[in-house]
């Protein structure tokens, strides 16, 4: 009996020792890392705010380094925020990625901020350089920064829509958190309370996973390390890469720069100057040629970012007003007015907090643009004022205030001699031939005079 037990022991262990030996070897073979030891090394800057360029530029980057089968993308990033639609885009191709991205924040001093937060969280190694940071990752004027809150039911709606705001965020911020292993507690801390650290205590807190003092210090750090690719495990490996920079393409830089709140508002306000001073002196061309090409561009970036309608008719109104004062006597009421219709409408321009935590520099930028441009209309209506109390200097109300000489006796009408033209005269009075006299006023082709008072008669002959 004990001898069949043991045959059967046997014969089912002959049996099942090779299945179980190759799945021993599969997940063995699993288990062992994919060493990415060719291919270059991508790098790309993100130096600036996150907007649709940008993004497009990281997207494209990512692609580019799919198709050269790259060992690693570099992504050396500095920047203080930007849209959230775009920070989602780039987020999602970061996501599915099928090589390693290394989100290195520097140089020294540099800020992942905000949208920077959640992009640095994404990458599959994160870095900082010495003296950077990063967090403050709540969108502004989401949750009510100061100035109390609104009342009625338009306020009740900005506070519902603020809450949603952050809530979405919050709860994408954990998600890709928890993807890539990072502190999930300290990424919601920073998007509900806009919690920002230094580099050092980012590592401590498990927020990035290293600090390297430069770009050769973090490929010598990372050597080695194990990363995970779309559910496989990848060891990096960067001795003798070739470093390949991806730039970004000219017509993608001019939207980059376009895309800047500070320079949007800067072409509108350009642009709506030289359209003025072009009506105001028909023929100069610079001007008109000028202002329309820079609100062309102004409309540009108004595509590109999300802007409030309310903050363009505020600057719209402002401009208005500020003509006004050329043509109405309000002691400078008009004027003062329409420059803080423009400094409202122009802090409000990109207010949407929903949507970016971007915003116009109020006192850098905002305040400088229009006290110039108020300053150059303050100067148009003193010109202009100057000219309409100036006495007329062409065509025949010239002749207003000249004296000439009475050809023939004027009673009431005659003939005088004045500028040079012989004129019919009229005067209430009786005026003898070769007396001197005075034009009053014009009316038609007869000049109302009056006579030279006798001592400026004598004194004159």
């Amino acid at each position: 009996m004990k001898m069949l037990r043991r045959a059967r022991l046997a014969i089912s262990v002959a049996f099942f020792l090779p299945w179980l030996a190759m799945g021993l070897a599969a997940q063995d073979e699993a288990g062992e890392p994919t060493l990415r030891d060719s291919g270059p090394l991508t790098v790309i800057r993100i130096d600036g705010s996150i907007n649709p360029a940008s993004s497009d530029y990281i997207q494209r980057a990512i692609l580019e380094s799919e198709e050269a089968g790259a060992r690693a993308l570099l992504m050396e990033l500095d920047t203080p925020g930007g849209l959230v639609s775009s920070t989602q885009d780039i987020i999602q191709a970061m996501l599915r990625s099928k090589v390693p991205i290394i989100v290195y924040v520097s140089p020294q001093g540099a800020w992942a901020g905000s949208a920077g937060t959640f992009i640095t969280i994404a990458g599959h190694v994160a870095a900082m350089a010495p003296g950077s940071t990063i967090g403050a990752a709540h969108p502004v004027g989401v949750g009510g920064g100061g100035g109390g809150s609104p009342e009625g039911e338009e306020g009740k709606a900005k506070d519902h829509a603020a809450a949603k705001a952050e809530n979405m965020l919050t709860a994408y911020m954990k998600a890709i958190a928890e993807e890539r292993g990072r502190n999930v507690e300290w990424a919601q801390d920073a998007v509900r309370n806009s919690v920002a650290i230094t580099a050092d205590r980012a590592v401590e807190l498990n927020v990035v996973d290293l600090v390297a003092d430069d770009r050769a210090d973090l490929l010598e750090q990372l050597e080695g390390r194990e990363v995970k690719i779309g559910g496989e495990i990848q060891r990096l490996a960067f001795a003798g890469a070739v470093v390949q920079d991806i730039e970004m393409q000219l017509l993608t830089r001019i939207f980059n720069v376009l895309a800047s709140p500070d320079v949007a508002v800067l072409l509108f306000m350009a642009g709506v100057l030289g359209l003025y001073v072009e009506m105001n002196q028909p023929g100069m061309i610079f001007p008109g040629v000028a202002g329309a090409l820079c609100l062309l561009l102004a409309l540009i970036a108004f595509q590109i970012l999300p802007f409030s309608w309310v903050g363009v008719l505020l600057m719209l109104v402002g401009l208005g007003l500020m003509v006004a004062e050329a043509f109405v006597t309000s002691f400078g009421l008009l004027f003062a007015s329409g420059a803080a219709c423009m400094l409202l409408g122009g802090s409000m321009l990109f207010d949407r907090p929903e949507l970016s935590d971007l915003d116009v520099s109020f006192w850098p930028v905002l305040v400088p643009a229009v006290g110039g441009l108020g300053a150059f209309g303050a100067l148009v209506v003193f010109a202009v004022g100057r000219s309409m109390r100036r006495r007329q200097e062409s065509g025949v109300y010239e002749l207003i205030g000249m004296e000439g000489v009475a050809r023939t006796a004027i009673d009431p009408s005659g003939t005088v001699f004045i500028r040079g033209e012989y004129w019919t005269a009229r005067s209430p009075e009786l005026i003898p031939a070769e007396a001197r006299v005075v034009a009053e006023r014009v009316e038609g082709l007869t000049l109302h005079v009056r006579p030279v008072p006798a001592d400026e008669q004598d004194r004159t002959s």
